[in-house]
């Protein structure tokens, strides 16, 4: 490996220091052997508008060395301090898409499916998905080779003008050719251009590129794909909501709370918004059968997830006079009792897993709020303080014995905080405690929070995928929170980038990128990298998804 190659990344981070108000390092995926993909992203490559033109230069899919160092001498020309490029040109690269070189990645596109745990090329994911939900105004891609040759996809024809220069066509199966065709992950095509040269010829060809869309803006409008996304970020909370609300919320086979919070968010709309027909009857038909007996609705040993499915029970009562359903809730929290040496209260995991700050956050803080009893809150409160699962970064691990990252794990312990504190009264023993905690991870997550506006599957793993239910997850959180006055001002910023974020990545039909599947404690860091993500229906995301839209109507609304 040459030293352009190794340094790269300490190169980015250089470029960054020395213009930190145009450019900051990121990372777009992992590799095969866990190396992170580095990118150097442009500040307004997720900005709703911009005055430059925001273009992705990438380079390296093949392996080859002198690829990368042909994108390296292209940042070196782009900032070279008498270039004035960056007022028309806002350029985020990828220099080198394959740091493992193991295989040449050039064909073989779009993957279509294995996101993000695919054996041999996870790489070609992670790229797939990170450039078409960024949808720049064009792809740049560069290549090594003796003699200048440009190509161009599907929908860069309009840029072969700018080169000065025949144009031939991209290959069939290669990366701009499948970002330039239809409609990539259901936005739109990117344009795209790739520059085939030696190295002594780099600076003229580019000279050419960057004149041209400096002096023709047009050329360089916003690419289809940026129109799809910012049209799904111009909808507003409540047309986001009744859009999954169609979709989610109308199974409880099993009783889970997967299910449960898509019913509990059907209820919570029309509340909201009574236009149209109550979802009410509908929904005690379906679940009729396990309110009678008829059906067994879950075991003796059911989990906190199973006795979360009946989260919507207060909702239902309050929207048919029926108390049957409230009473469903004080009968699961008689389930939990206290735990013993040390452990997390039965029937929660006894190392302790944040998925059961949620389940028990929001069953335990329910049934105070129907019973006014406080022994629901007192082991509530108990079980928060005593998990010990909190790091001093804010973040939670996912158990005791796993002390992993986990980005919906950290969603829980979110959700699970600000249940509690929504059911907590003002001066109840311990609500400092729960407070400061919340604070803590919320300020974490912030921290760490993508410029796309998302969190990722590990949230220590730069690279990872951008993950939708954890930031849901939080968006919920820090909605609530603004809302109740928990938190201040400042925390708006970081609201409003995690709703756009998410609802770039819920089409018309409801439909969600990247919601990680269903994951219990795993051994490794390896594990959580390559759980599945779901593109498409996915009960859990949609369900969290449909929380969040609604409390940020209630927010801003």
């Amino acid at each position: 490996m040459t030293d352009r190659t190794a340094g790269l990344h300490d190169y980015l981070e250089s470029l960054a220091r020395n213009s930190s108000e145009r450019w900051t390092v990121s990372a777009c995926g992992v590799t095969g052997s866990r190396q992170n993909i580095p990118a150097l992203l442009d500040k307004d490559a997720y900005a709703r508008a911009s005055n430059t033109v925001p273009v992705l230069l990438i380079s390296g899919l093949s392996g080859q060395v002198d690829d990368v160092s042909l994108a390296w001498h292209a940042l070196e020309l782009f900032q070279a301090p008498d270039s004035g490029l960056a007022i028309h040109i806002g350029l985020s690269a990828i220099p080198n898409c394959n740091p493992d070189g193991r295989r040449d990645l050039s064909a073989g596109y779009p993957p279509t499916d294995n996101f993000f745990n695919d054996t041999d090329e996870p790489e070609k994911r992670y790229l797939w998905r990170w450039i078409c939900f960024q949808g720049p105004s064009l792809v740049l891609e560069l290549r090594s080779g003796e003699s200048v040759r440009w190509q161009s996809n599907d929908a860069g024809g309009s840029l072969a003008d700018a080169v000065a220069g025949p144009v031939d066509s991209v290959e069939n199966g290669s990366l701009l050719a499948a970002l330039g065709t239809g409609s990539p992950d259901g936005l739109g095509p990117i344009p795209g251009l790739r520059l085939t040269t030696p190295m002594d010829d780099l600076g003229d060809e580019l000279r050419r590129l960057w004149k041209a869309l400096s002096d023709q803006p047009d050329l360089g409008g916003a690419s289809p794909a940026r129109q799809a996304l910012e049209a799904r970020a111009a909808r507003s909370y409540l047309e986001v909501a009744r859009t999954l609300a169609k979709v989610y919320g109308y199974q409880l086979d099993p009783v889970n709370y997967t299910q449960g919070v898509g019913i509990s968010g059907r209820l919570r709309l029309h509340q909201l918004s009574d236009s149209g027909e109550s979802p009410a009857p509908g929904i005690v038909r379906l679940v009729e059968p396990y309110v009678s007996g008829s059906v067994a609705m879950f075991g003796e040993r059911a989990s906190g997830a199973n006795l979360a499915g009946l989260i919507w029970g207060r909702e239902l009562s309050e929207a048919t006079d029926d108390r049957r359903y409230s009473d469903l809730i004080v009968d699961v929290a008689n389930r939990y009792r206290p735990g013993v040496d040390g452990g997390a209260p039965p029937p929660c995991d006894p190392d302790f897993r944040t998925e059961d700050m949620f389940m028990a956050g929001a069953m335990l803080g329910r049934a105070f709020e129907i019973t006014g009893e406080d022994r629901y809150l007192d082991l509530l409160v108990r079980f928060i303080i005593d998990g010990g699962i909190q790091q001093e970064n804010g973040l939670f691990w996912h158990c005791r014995p796993a002390h992993f990252y986990w980005g919906r794990g950290n969603g829980f312990a979110a959700m699970g905080l600000t249940e509690t504190l929504t059911f907590l009264p003002e001066n109840y023993p311990g609500r400092d405690a729960v407070v400061a905690m919340y604070r803590r991870l919320l300020d974490g997550l912030v921290k760490i929070q993508n410029p796309s506006g998302m969190l990722t599957e590990v949230l220590d793993i730069p690279g990872s995928y951008q993950e939708l239910t954890a930031t849901c997850m939080l968006g919920y959180s820090l909605a609530r929170g603004l809302r109740r006055g928990w938190l201040g001002p400042s925390y708006q910023a970081p609201l409003d980038l995690a709703w756009r974020g998410v609802s770039q990545r819920i089409d018309g039909e409801g439909n969600v990128v990247d919601g990680c599947a269903s994951t219990g404690v795993q051994a490794s860091t390896d594990e959580y990298l390559d759980r599945p993500a779901v593109f498409g229906f996915d009960d859990r995301t949609g369900g969290m998804a449909l929380w969040f839209a609604i409390e940020m109507q209630r927010h801003q609304g």
